[in-house]
């Protein structure tokens, strides 16, 4: 079994038997105390968010994930359809492990999914994704500026804020994690 100084960011961990994916890990040694770990961290069935505290050397249960990298094949009510690039099995995904993240996916589009003994816990698109824009109000020559932004719709239905200089038909990538615009692609 592995101790708390094994335990690093984004380990998972077993605590009362559900799962939990580190979100910080400290080391703090008080004054005249003993030293222990201050460990905040997010369950992966129900997203909520939980402090503990360790003591130094305390074991705990590190969870064997495996990450697979699958390709988005299509939308299936509450779950989304994912292939195996090397097995070519088919696994279906529940919606709500890829969170907000899941208006930036297109079929054909690699994704990554997180397996704890063949059940999915954890999914997410690539960081960056490139979309042309369907429609938007149209820019003005000059309209560099200032950095003021206007919604556009994507090819996927997806509203994202542009700057003014961006155009209709021009594709754009966009960071999933944080859902902005990132730069013009040629």
């Amino acid at each position: 079994m592995a101790t708390t100084s094994d335990v690093h960011l984004g380990t998972v961990l077993r605590i009362n038997g559900e799962l939990c994916q580190v979100i910080e890990w400290q080391h703090r040694t008080p004054g005249n105390l003993r030293a222990f770990y201050q460990g905040k961290m997010r369950n992966l069935i129900n997203g909520k968010l939980m402090e503990n505290r360790f003591r130094t050397g305390e074991a705990v249960d590190i969870a064997r994930v495996e990450y697979k990298q699958m390709e988005y094949l299509y939308n299936d009510a509450d779950f989304l359809v994912c292939m195996d690039n090397e097995s070519f099995e088919q696994v279906s995904v529940p919606r709500s492990l890829f969170g907000d993240s899941i208006k930036f996916l297109k079929e054909g589009m690699e994704v990554k999914v997180s397996f704890e003994s063949e059940m999915p816990i954890m999914a997410e698109p690539p960081t960056f994704v490139e979309f042309a824009i369907t429609y938007c109000e149209p820019g003005l020559k000059g309209d560099t500026a200032t950095n003021t932004l206007k919604p556009a719709t994507m090819e996927n239905g997806a509203i994202v804020n542009v700057p003014l200089f961006v155009n209709e038909g021009e594709k754009i990538k966009i960071d999933t994690r944080t859902g902005s615009y990132v730069e013009r692609v040629k």
